[in-house]
Order: structure tokens, then sequence, then C-alpha cells
């Protein structure tokens, strides 16, 4: 299991760094702006708080830590919807990316439940 989180912390970071990197390159309008700013921290907060997940002492602090990740990775997904409806990005990236962050959200919603069955 470590090695999987290791992986996966690795793959939410990834995330991370192709978002800043494709959004930075588009320049400053009121538009990008807000969006931008709110999705650099989602995305960030999916990855920073997957990494406190894999050092979490107790299943309930993971299950805490895992909860956050859920709602952040969801937040990041509408984030890149608004982005590909809006057509700030080339449809074939912001597609990419939208696919990655739904295969965080899909894996990260089924560990959360699992965890949350634990805790019963």
């Amino acid at each position: 299991m470590n090695n999987y989180n290791q992986i996966f912390a690795q793959r939410t970071k990834a995330l991370t760094i192709t978002i800043i990197n494709e959004l930075s390159e588009i320049p400053y309008s009121d538009k990008i702006s807000n969006i931008r700013k709110q999705i650099f921290r989602s995305v960030s907060s999916t990855a920073s708080n997957y990494r406190a997940m894999c050092r979490a002492r107790s299943t309930k602090e993971k299950y805490s830590k895992m909860c956050i990740v859920v709602e952040e990775a969801d937040e990041t997904l509408f984030w890149l919807e608004l982005i590909d409806e809006l057509h700030l990005l080339k449809k074939e990236n912001v597609e990419q990316l939208i696919n990655e962050a739904n295969e965080i959200l899909k894996v990260t919603s089924t560990y959360k439940k699992k965890l949350g069955e634990e805790l019963k």
C-alpha cells in the first residue's frame, strides 16, 4: 500500500504542476484571474492533503484528510470544466486534465468510502 500511496501522491503532484504550467501561460485578464487563483489552490490542496493522508497516524485521521482530498479534487474538476466551457485552453489539453482530475476524484472517493467503512 505504501508504494501505491507514493505513486498516487506523485500523480496528484504532477497534475498540480501541469495545471500551474498550463494556466500560467494565459495572459492576465479579469476573466482568468479568479479561476487561475482558485484552481491553483484546489489542485495543490488535493496533492498536499493526499500527501498528509499518507502520513496519518490513524484511520480516523486518514479519513479526515481524505475528505478534504475528495472535496478539493471535486473543486478542481469544477474549475477545469469552467475552463473548458470558457475555451481558455486548447480542447485536447483541457480534456486530458479533466480526465486525470476525474480519475483522481474517483480513486480518492472510493478510498474515502473504504476508510469510512473501516471506522464503523
